[in-house]
């Protein structure tokens, strides 16, 4: 297996990030609040305007591409955990925990928790971030009827 490293992106690495989103949004469709039509069309200016309001993306890469991607977002007080996905043929590796791990790192730098949401139906990503240390709390009271179920996580900082 050849070495995967992860590199902090910014608006100047954007090209880099789109590649590795838009691979995410067409491989897991139904994992995102985005969808591939969303963002298959967006200009240079919106994916340097994404990774300046979102403050922390990592890209995993392997041999020149991008194998994996996620980012944190800071919200009231805490660190939301948002975007992450692993390419098929590096799940199961490991890859994954690395990435978790450099978001909650992140937000314990800052003094922050980290949170996500993430579909109840995904029992793989579940497992995931159980494994790195988050504690599932449960799918929020009032969650809309006609949406799919979520699960909130949340990691103390370290």
């Amino acid at each position: 297996m050849t070495s995967v490293e992860i590199v902090r992106v910014g608006p100047d690495e954007w090209e880099t990030f789109r590649d590795v989103r838009l691979a995410s949004l067409a491989e897991a469709p139904g994992a995102f609040g985005a969808s591939y039509d969303d963002w298959v069309h967006a200009p240079e200016s919106r994916w340097r305007s994404r990774l300046t309001d979102v403050p922390f993306t990592v890209v995993a890469m392997s041999d020149g591409r991008g194998v994996g991607v996620v980012s944190g977002a800071q919200a009231d007080g805490h660190v939301e955990l948002i975007s992450m996905w692993v390419a098929p043929d590096d799940r199961g590796t490991g890859l994954a925990g690395r990435l978790i791990d450099a978001v909650a790192e992140w937000a314990s730098s800052g003094g922050h928790d980290t949170y996500l949401m993430v579909r109840d139906d995904n029992a793989r990503a579940l497992a995931a971030y159980e494994k790195a240390g988050f504690v599932d709390l449960g799918i929020p009271d009032g969650w809309p009827a006609d949406a799919p179920l979520e699960r909130r996580m949340r990691r103390a900082r370290a």
